[in-house]
C-alpha cells in the first residue's frame, strides 16, 4: 500500500501542477529516518529550479512529475508515502517540498510515515534504464495474452505471482485478492495450472476491480494512513469483498467464511466456496458492487 489505484487517484489529484515552473525544492526539517532522495537535496534544488512541468504522469505504482528538460521526479510512495497538494497529515513526515510559481498550486509535497518511499530525479535515460525497462505492462493495460506468456509457465502460486512488478506492474496485495475473488480463482492454485478461461477471468477482474477502485479514490484502511491528494480519505474499503475480512460471510455466496492464509509472508483473503481450487463455483458475468459497509477509519 499504496498500490495502483491510490496512485492513480494521487497522479489525477496533483494534475493542476501541470504547466507551473518550480521556483525550489527543498527537505524540510524531520528527525525521522529519512528516505532516499537522489541526488542530495543540493543537486536536485539546482537542476529544478526554473524547470517547468509539462505533465504529470504514472508508471506502476510511481508517480512521474515530467519536467520541460526531459528530466523525470520520480516518486514512489511504497508503504506510506503521500503526494499532496495540501497540508500533510503530520508536519513531522514531511520530506520534500516542491515550492511552484504562475499557477493555482503553491506546493507539491511528498509525505512519508515510514520513511520508506524514494524521490529521484532523472533523466530520460535514467529513467528508461532504472525504471521502465524493469517493469512488465501496466496493469490497466495488460492483455490476457501477455498475463499467460509472462505467468502461464511458471511454478508460483497465482496471488503471491500477481505481485511481480516486472510481469504486470501496480498490483499489490490487497487488490490481488480482490481480484481473484472476483475472478473466482483460488490464490493457491498454481500459475502452471490455470486455463485459458482462467486467466480470461483474472485478466478481467483486473481491469473491474483497479477501475472499480479508482472511482472511489483507493482504499483508506484502519490505520488511517492513506489519503489523497488534498489529504482526504479514499472510500474503496468500504466495498472490499474479501480484504481483511476473515470470518466474515461471502457477499457472493453467502454461505462461505472469508479465510485468512498467509503466503509469502503476506496475507491472503479468500472464500473457499467462490475460490474453490476445482474452478470457479459460480460464473462471474459481471462485476458485483457490493453496498458500503460502515467504516472504521477515523
Amino acid at each position: 500500500m499504496p498500490e495502483l489505484p491510490e496512485v492513480e487517484t494521487m497522479r489525477r489529484g496533483v494534475s493542476p501542477i501541470v504547466g507551473q515552473q518550480i521556483q525550489s525544492a527543498q527537505v524540510p526539517p524531520c528527525e525521522r529516518k529519512p528516505i532516499l532522495l537522489e541526488p542530495s537535496i543540493e543537486s536536485f534544488d539546482a537542476r529544478v529550479r526554473g524547470r517547468r512541468i509539462t505533465a504529470v504522469d504514472r508508471l506502476g505504482k510511481r508517480v512521474l512529475i515530467v519536467l520541460g528538460d526531459d528530466q523525470t521526479i520520480v516518486i514512489e510512495p511504497r508503504m506510506t508515502g503521500l503526494v499532496l497538494l495540501s497540508d500533510p497529515p503530520g508536519p513531522e513526515h514531511l520530506r520534500l517540498r516542491l515550492n511552484l510559481t504562475a499557477g493555482p498550486c503553491g506546493q507539491l509535497l511528498f509525505w512519508d510515515r515510514r520513511g520508506l518511499g524514494t524521490v529521484r530525479l532523472l533523466s530520460a535515460d535514467q529513467l528508461q534504464a532504472t525504471v521502465r525497462d524493469r517493469l512488465g505492462p501496466d496493469a490497466m493495460r495488460i492483455t490476457t495474452d501477455q498475463l499467460r506468456t509472462g505467468f502461464g509457465s511458471s511454478r508460483r502460486q497465482i496471488k503471491p505471482a500477481l505481485l511481480d512488478q516486472t510481469v504486470v506492474a501496480g498490483i499489490g496485495n490487497l487488490y490481488a485478492a480482490e481480484i481473484l475473488f472476483l475472478a473466482g480463482v483460488d490464490p493457491r492454485t498454481r500459475c502452471d495450472r490455470l486455463s485459458k478461461p482462467q486467466w480470461s477471468r483474472i485478466h478481467a477482474a483486473i481491469t473491474a476491480v483497479l477501475g472499480e477502485a479508482i472511482e472511489h479514490e483507493g482504499s483508506t484502511l484502519s490505520d488511517g494512513t492513506y489519503r489523497n491528494a488534498l489529504n482526504h480519505q479514499g472510500s474503496y474499503q468500504n466495498y472490499h469483498r474479501v480484504y481483511d475480512r476473515a470470518d466474515s460471510n461471502c457477499r457472493r455466496c453467502r454461505s462461505g467464511l472469508i479465510r485468512r492464509i498467509v503466503q509469502n509472508q503476506r496475507s491472503t483473503f479468500f472464500c473457499p466456496q467462490c475460490q474453490r481450487k476445482s474452478g470457479l463455483h459460480a460464473q462471474v458475468a459481471r462485476i458485483e458492487v457490493s453496498p458500503p459497509v460502515t467504516s472504521t477509519v477515523q
